[in-house]
């Protein structure tokens, strides 16, 4: 998406409502409200917010024609999720729809037993009380889980494969992140396996980062894993950049951190499961009951690899790995 493109969106999601016309305004109060709640900022998740439409629009629903959206964004201050939720719930709105991971989607839980609430995690809804099994939610909660959180291991595979002489791998992981110790147990225990070391890195707040990278440094790590995290998504600039000035080969989880520069990443298309939310949300305006919509479990994951990083890094990426990725950015 183009700067101005961007700089569009954002108007839009900040000031539509005041282009609409007087009758539309008079009838806003008759149209069906949706709460959208994100533990991220507004700016990071464009693409975010723009598949979700498309799955909305999917269903007949368009914002400001004969829906209503109103938006609320934790900017990182993920102790701001309950007044943000307690703000959608006291409106009331029709469905709300959660977005950043597996705390928001418990803020919501937590606040409301009867507002429809649809999620997108990259966890186990079932692990964390989300819903009672997949296939039969129960209650009033349902959603999409992709495989963010799940592949952490296979994270460590492949950047060993690109890697091989890599001996000491940094891993950052928020401690606050619900999925965060079940993960760091399965990194290290993948590690092992390979015979690497782990250093585990904790990384809660953005200042944290800059002390990491030179805490790697000082270790000598020879790569990175940057775990699947709200806060290292609306952060994902940022960690590009401080790869590149540490020149440190890193992992990431998402295809938009390779998009920004960092060398490879193995997860699950964000893009399609915010589409999904989209589908569901618009399914239960018209009627149907989250309780009877399954969870989806996203199967798609995705390996993008960036060439030009890794020829800034002196990397030569193995040719089977080329072939197997989903994308290769040259």
């Amino acid at each position: 998406m183009s700067s101005i493109k961007r700089r569009e969106f954002i108007m839009l999601l900040n000031g539509a409502a005041a282009a609409w016309p007087l009758v539309a305004r008079a009838q806003q109060s008759a149209i069906p409200v949706i709460g959208y709640l994100s533990s991220g900022s507004q700016g990071s998740n464009v693409f975010r917010v723009t598949a979700f439409w498309q799955g909305l629009n999917e269903t007949g629903y368009i914002e400001g024609r004969n829906v209503e959206i109103q938006y609320r964004w934790a900017e990182n201050h993920f102790d701001q999720l309950s007044a943000l939720v307690s703000d959608l719930v006291g409106r009331p709105v029709d469905v709300m729809v959660t977005g950043g991971g597996t705390q928001t989607a418990l803020a919501a839980k937590a606040a409301s037993t009867t507002i429809p609430i649809v999620f997108v995690i990259g966890a186990d809804p079932v692990k964390f009380g989300l819903v009672a099994s997949m296939n039969r939610p129960g209650g009033n909660v349902t959603g999409v889980s992709s495989l963010n959180n799940v592949v952490v291991t296979k994270q460590l595979e492949l950047l060993h494969e690109m890697i091989p002489k890599a001996a000491l791998v940094g891993f950052f992981v928020n401690p606050t992140n619900p999925n965060a110790s079940s993960d760091t147990r399965d990194v290290q225990a993948a590690a092992s396996a390979l015979g690497v070391k782990v250093l585990v890195v904790r990384t809660e707040v953005e200042s944290d980062f800059e002390t990491a990278f030179a805490m790697l440094s000082q270790e000598r790590a020879d790569a990175l894993v940057i775990h699947s995290d709200p806060l290292s998504f609306s952060l994902r600039e940022q960690l590009v950049a401080l790869a590149a000035r540490h020149a440190l080969p890193a992992m990431y989880w998402s295809r938009e951190f390779a998009a920004s520069g960092g060398l490879v990443s193995y997860g699950g298309d964000l893009a399609s499961t915010h589409r999904q939310a989209g589908i569901y949300a618009g399914r239960i305006l018209k009627g149907q009951k989250p309780a009877d919509l399954p969870v989806v479990q996203s199967t798609k994951v995705e390996l993008v690899i960036n060439l030009k990083t890794a020829k800034a890094l002196s990397l030569d990426v193995p040719p089977m790995l080329l072939a197997r990725a989903d994308e290769v950015i040259e």
